[in-house]
């Protein structure tokens, strides 16, 4: 009860509701997620053009920004891993890059129409499996759980990202490229922003050394005996 009671307490002084300049970035997306759908051609929103483009760079930024971390190398590795999933999902791990239709606007072979592409999927399914078993294996679940308990939280990259979710799930429940498309560029940008400040921002990082120097022995159930 009393780690429960220290956890919230914490939180309270975790919450960074400073608006940093990596917020703008997200910001900004948001904003133009209306005018976006009331002027934007739908054609933006397909493959392999502007939404979708500009949501593939953000998530090489963020691998790079992975790579680069100053702190928890190996946990921010692990994330690196997850932008490359993230980027092989959004290509349909290249389905949509190399194999179009000709003539035929926003329409792609289906695996079973391409040669080998019965291996398209298991080898996507492997590569998440080995990412999985890094995550295991290096332990970045005790990094991860520290991070909850102690990481300081950028509200509004938080709230940007939560926002990408909701309305990126309405987006395709009602069948809206462009809505479902400019929220995932709002998550993603919001994502790299969550990453960025934990990564490397000084302030940030002290505060979750800070926590993590404070912690009880008991409050980790992932703490090796």
């Amino acid at each position: 009860m009393e780690n429960i009671k220290n956890y919230f307490k914490e939180l309270r002084e975790r919450i960074d509701f400073k608006f940093h300049p990596i917020a703008l970035i997200p910001f900004i997306i948001l904003l133009l997620t209306f005018p976006a759908l009331k002027w934007l051609p739908e054609r933006y929103a397909w493959e392999n053009h502007l939404i979708e483009n500009i949501q593939l760079v953000v998530l090489l930024i963020t691998f790079a920004l992975c790579l680069k971390t100053k702190v928890d190398k190996t946990f921010f590795n692990t994330l690196a891993l997850v932008m490359v999933i993230l980027f092989l999902r959004e290509i349909n791990c290249g389905r949509t890059v190399f194999f179009p239709k000709e003539g035929v606007e926003n329409a792609f072979y289906p695996w079973t129409q391409i040669k080998y592409g019965y291996l398209a999927h298991p080898l996507y399914g492997a590569f998440m499996a080995a990412s999985g078993l890094y995550f295991l294996i290096t332990k970045s679940f005790i990094k991860l759980w520290n991070y909850f308990l102690h990481a300081k939280l950028a509200i509004y990259n938080w709230i940007f990202a939560i926002l990408g979710i909701i309305f990126g799930i309405f987006g395709e429940k009602i069948g809206s490229d462009v809505l479902e498309e400019m929220t995932e560029l709002l998550f993603y940008t919001s994502l790299m922003g969550i990453i960025y400040m934990q990564g490397f921002n000084k302030s940030y990082i002290e505060t979750t050394e800070k926590y993590k120097e404070k912690e009880p022995e008991s409050s980790n159930p992932f703490k090796a005996e």
